[in-house]
């Protein structure tokens, strides 16, 4: 009996530490969970504060519906402590947001255009840049590096970005450009370093002579993964399903290339069909 009973208590014992590691652990797990929710709670206030600024223009705060900034950061995995990378961010409508929310916290380099001194696209998009970043101190912390479609280019020192993002730019730079620059992306990414990619997506179906300025995400994934990112997940927050790519991209707003014919057609339609992709450097 002696034998049985310490059996039983040996087992009790066990039973006991066994849901006491349990208890622990469970615990331990809701409070990362917490951790996490309110991190991600306070990354998503933080850009809501940095979308409905002063500092932007009633005319680009009209085009959230379309471009989802907070959803798609969000998606990326933005926090306002990262160490983020725009590439050519053209106009700056990204950048009015992202400034804003990394600074005094995180960085962030506008990888764009180099001023040649040429009067070119190029040089007088780098000028424009320059003169934007000067008229409000909230550009203040934004560091432009050169990048040059279709060469090897440095967006960032070597393995320092936690995520680096591209919006509606793959059309531009064709086939050999995109492998170019995830190439530049992947170097400029920490280990498990997010790209975040937003494009014009070309149906399945689509006729890429018909819908130029479209782009096949199928092949934008093969891309990714040559230059060694592995494909982490998309998105259909930039989804339009009343853009049906059957014309150049650029007939939609806010171009609207056609002017004033089929004009309340186009509009509302919308801005264009785009996909949503994150791709991560594995950390090995």
């Amino acid at each position: 009996m002696t034998i049985k009973t310490n059996a039983l208590k040996s087992i009790a014992i066990a039973v006991t530490l066994s849901c006491g590691a349990l208890s622990l652990s469970a615990t331990a797990h809701d409070t990362h969970a917490h951790e996490a929710n309110s991190n991600k709670s306070a990354s998503i206030k933080v850009l809501e504060n940095a979308v409905s600024g002063d500092h932007r223009t009633a005319k680009n705060k009209a085009r959230d519906q379309y471009r989802h900034p907070i959803e798609t950061l969000n998606f990326f995995g933005f926090t306002p402590d990262m160490t983020v990378v725009e590439i050519t961010p053209g106009g700056g409508w990204y950048t009015e947001i992202l400034a804003p929310a990394l600074k005094g916290t995180g960085k962030l380099y506008g990888a764009h255009y180099p001023d040649t001194g040429a009067d070119d696209y190029y040089s007088n998009s780098r000028k424009k840049l320059v003169k934007k970043l000067a008229s409000d101190v909230v550009f203040s912390d934004v560091v432009l590096t050169d990048f040059t479609p279709r060469q090897e280019s440095v967006l960032a020192p070597q393995g320092s970005a936690d995520l680096i993002l591209t919006f509606r730019n793959l059309h531009n730079w064709k086939d050999a450009g995109v492998e170019q620059v995830f190439k530049d992306a992947f170097n400029a990414l920490k280990p498990g370093g997010v790209l975040g990619v937003v494009e014009h997506r070309l149906p399945a179906d689509g006729d890429a002579k018909v819908a130029v300025g479209y782009v096949s995400e199928t092949n934008t994934i093969k891309q990714a993964k040559a230059a060694g990112f592995r494909f982490s997940a998309s998105s259909e927050i930039n989804a339009n399903p009343k853009d049906l790519a059957q014309y150049k991209v650029w007939t939609l707003p806010p171009s609207l290339a056609l002017k004033d014919k089929d004009r309340a057609k186009y509009l509302a339609i919308g801005e264009s069909d785009r996909m949503t992709l994150k791709f991560v450097k594995p950390a090995k």
